[in-house]
């Protein structure tokens, strides 16, 4: 069963400065709910072939992923895909510009296994919960001039 879950928010900023901030890994412990720390396995900045080590907690339990940059349309498109970790995921941050702002769009898609696949609908409204809170406070942040 395919886990799809996408979500966006107009930001009262300018593409390139939402795509700067949110494009950069290092910066999503302040405006992901879930995630607690990223480490850097390769030289910054990001660019394709980046792969950087995640925590996160999610539905109470701790998951250890890596992510790998797969494409990079800089101030446009970024998709990153798990190298490492429990639950084969594609994260894609699309950005727009839209009237004096930016309409940023975040998507995550997967196919879970084993016993995680049971659970994908309850897996799949966790995700949409979570992400929706994730770029309400990537909004606020950036709004308020972060």
């Amino acid at each position: 069963m395919q886990v799809d879950v996408e979500v966006s928010d107009h930001i009262a900023r300018p593409v390139g400065e939402v795509a700067a901030y949110a494009g950069d890994p290092t910066n999503a412990p302040e405006w992901y709910v879930n995630i607690r720390s990223v480490e850097w396995q390769t030289e910054p900045p990001v660019r394709v072939g980046s792969r950087m080590a995640f925590v996160a907690q999610f539905l109470g339990r701790r998951l250890a992923y890596t992510y790998e940059v797969v494409e990079l349309v800089p101030g446009e498109r970024l998709v990153m895909e798990t190298a490492e970790g429990p639950f084969p995921m594609q994260t894609t941050y699309t950005w727009v510009p839209e009237g004096t702002g930016t309409r940023m769009t975040l998507r995550n898609t997967g196919s879970p296994s084993g016993f995680a696949r049971i659970a994908a609908p309850v897996m799949r409204r966790a995700m949409h919960g979570a992400m929706t809170k994730d770029l309400r406070r990537l909004k606020t942040l950036l709004e308020a001039g972060r």
